[in-house]
């Protein structure tokens, strides 16, 4: 099972990509487990400067953006 991890402080462009990540895992049929990390503690100890940002499996895959749909779907599946 995959875990998707959006970090961010709860801003509406934190809330828009947890909704974008969810949607994209589910049109790509994964197992996955969201999770929203909103500790600012736990971001910076995962390297990441700006939010949004998107960790998977622990792995940041980018941050301070929302990538278009397509692109996201690219990123989840270039991770399983």
């Amino acid at each position: 099972m995959m875990k998707l991890q959006v970090l961010g402080m709860g801003c509406p462009k934190c809330n828009k990509l947890y909704a974008a990540v969810e949607a994209a895992a589910k049109e790509l049929g994964i197992a996955y487990e969201m999770e929203k990390i909103d500790d600012i503690g736990r971001i910076a100890e995962m390297g990441v400067l700006m939010t949004p940002a998107l960790a998977i499996d622990g792995k940041v895959r980018f941050s301070a953006r929302i990538p278009a749909s397509e692109e996201l779907k690219k990123i989840i599946a270039e991770a399983k």
